[in-house]
């Protein structure tokens, strides 16, 4: 079931049923704001953490010496796009997450370290580069510049509630 409007996001009932630990949700009453698989995440063969219905996928593959992934094309295949989700790939560092509701409001934080990945789903986040810090984004486009977003004042430092 998909909710309306900021809710073509999908409940956390839902979406309980695709990942399992150590991967972390993120939520805020019935909506996942993000999904986090940490760096030493490994099973065999394919592991979609995302239901069909999400405007962005993420799935994580392994697969022995010799696996043939058969050649093929994306059909164009129109979609309706409501928000923009975006994928962090940590190559260096520590960054701090911090999440926030679709109103602006702060709800708690996470430490990202080298080799974990986060799919942004929902709602509100800000950054703190911990450490030197590289990344790689990847979001839906096209980027429409700040129509995309809304900037918003952050939590201070004595603020931060720091979930492990």
């Amino acid at each position: 079931m998909i909710i309306t409007e900021l809710d073509k996001i999908l409940p956390i009932s839902e979406a309980a049923e695709t990942n399992r630990d150590p991967v972390e949700e993120i939520t805020h009453g019935d909506c996942l704001l993000a999904i986090i698989i940490p760096a030493n995440f490994s099973q065999p063969g394919i592991k979609f953490f995302t239901p069909n219905s999400l405007s962005q996928q993420l799935a994580y593959m392994n697969h022995p010496a010799g696996k043939v992934i058969q050649p093929h094309v994306h059909n164009p295949v129109s979609r309706e796009v409501f928000y923009t989700q975006e994928v962090l790939f940590i190559r260096k560092g520590k960054l701090r997450v911090d999440f926030y509701t679709q109103d602006q409001q702060y709800i708690d934080s996470r430490l990202l370290q080298v080799g974990d990945v986060i799919l942004l789903i929902a709602g509100g986040h800000g950054f703190e580069a911990i450490e030197d810090l590289e990344m790689i984004e990847v979001k839906q486009g096209p980027y429409v510049g700040e129509q995309d977003k809304t900037r918003f004042s952050g939590i201070s430092a004595a603020q931060v509630n720091l979930v492990t």
